[in-house]
């Protein structure tokens, strides 16, 4: 649409079904670049994504007429069959239900990419449970300590 103009950062983070550690280093860089595809494919750019061997982050670059929702639900999909086709896991692949998605503004996203970079050092001093509960506390999110 002429003469419309967005800046629309999400941080996006979803987990292995089961929380299970299922994402080796040995294939986790052709995983990125296939989810990467996903994204380009969808006509969104991807700022970075990196993870541990149960969850993933991504920081993603959308358009105002995305639907948050289908977006996800279409890269957890693709990405879970790519991994199912490679054989990359004995049994069945699949993300956890659900995902996190938090607006970031311009002027964060230097942190948040930052962040998303150093996963591995963060890591060793939370758990991907207190991470992720943290965000929600500190965005004033409601939710069930069951999920």
């Amino acid at each position: 649409m002429a003469n419309t103009f967005s800046q629309i950062y999400l941080h996006i983070v979803f987990a292995v079904k089961g929380r299970e550690n299922l994402i080796f280093d040995k294939w986790k860089d052709e995983l990125y670049k296939f989810i990467s595809g996903i994204i380009k494919n969808e006509n969104q750019k991807l700022m970075i994504i990196n993870g541990m061997p149960d969850h993933l982050h991504l920081l993603i670059s959308v358009s105002p007429d995305i639907k948050i929702s289908e977006f996800v639900k279409t890269i957890k999909a693709n990405s879970s069959r790519f991994i199912n086709e490679k054989q990359f896991v004995r049994g069945k692949f699949q993300w956890q239900a659900g995902y996190g998605c938090f607006a970031c503004n311009y002027l964060s996203v230097k942190n948040v990419v930052k962040y998303i970079e150093n996963q591995q050092a963060h890591h060793k001093k939370k758990t991907f449970k207190e991470e992720y509960v943290e965000f929600l506390k500190q965005l004033n999110i409601e939710f069930n300590d069951i999920y």
